[in-house]
């Protein structure tokens, strides 16, 4: 069985959109692209280095898709990078025809579910997600990703596409690895832990005060 491996960067408030540069993705009127290159390190880099050190393909969206295609292709052969992604499989997750001109490149479209299962299921080395905002809901949605791997930087930036949307489902993960960077970035590692478990730390029985404001609460929309 071949994993789903996601790796993202994200903001403290959950934005996730262009964090490369200012031209990455304006989509929206967003204006802070870039907001993530003063914040790496060799900490930051090294784990990357480790996340990629063994076989994978590429699973992307088809904004995160383009971008790629758009400039790993063009960059020197021997980058380590753009010689490993423009050798490798890409697939891409798209309901409109791509451009599949970036070689070793294929469209998954029709029932993206299915077929992302039936990826799973084929023999070959794991998926390797980057970005792909749109991709990663489907994923949380369907419980698709074995491992999630998200590189929080110490900046807000109040408006972008976010890793986690309304409607995002709930899930319990487990920590795997923590790494803090010395930019203050902060880099966690979970799997999938299950469903939610609930609790609750009050004890005895809800005065009538506790139980008008339950009734209140209740009625209430956030």
């Amino acid at each position: 069985m071949r994993k789903i491996i996601v790796c993202t960067f994200m903001t403290m408030d959950g934005v996730l959109q262009a964090p490369g540069g200012p031209e990455e993705d304006t989509s929206g009127g967003f204006k802070w692209g870039g907001w993530m290159a003063s914040y790496t390190d060799d900490l930051t880099d090294k784990k990357l280095g480790q996340i990629m050190s063994g076989p994978f393909d590429l699973l992307l969206g088809r904004r995160t898709y383009e971008i790629f295609a758009a400039y790993w292709p063009y960059q020197n052969s021997d980058h380590p990078i753009a010689s490993l992604f423009n050798r490798i499989r890409k697939y891409v997750v798209a309901s409109t025809p791509v451009n599949l001109s970036w070689e070793n490149s294929a469209q998954i479209t029709g029932d993206t579910v299915s077929e992302l299962k039936k990826l799973k299921t084929q023999d070959g080395p794991d998926l390797l997600v980057h970005g792909s905002s749109v991709l990663i809901q489907t994923l949380l949605a369907n419980n698709l990703i074995d491992e999630l791997h998200i590189w929080t930087f110490p900046i807000t930036l109040g408006e972008g596409r976010k890793l986690f949307q309304h409607g995002t489902q709930a899930a319990q993960w487990k920590v795997t690895d923590t790494v803090i960077a010395t930019t203050g970035a902060i880099i966690v590692s979970y799997v999938p832990n299950g469903d939610v478990k609930l609790g609750s730390f009050i004890s005895g029985d809800p005065s009538e005060a506790e139980i008008a404001r339950r009734e209140k609460f209740a009625k209430e929309s956030y």
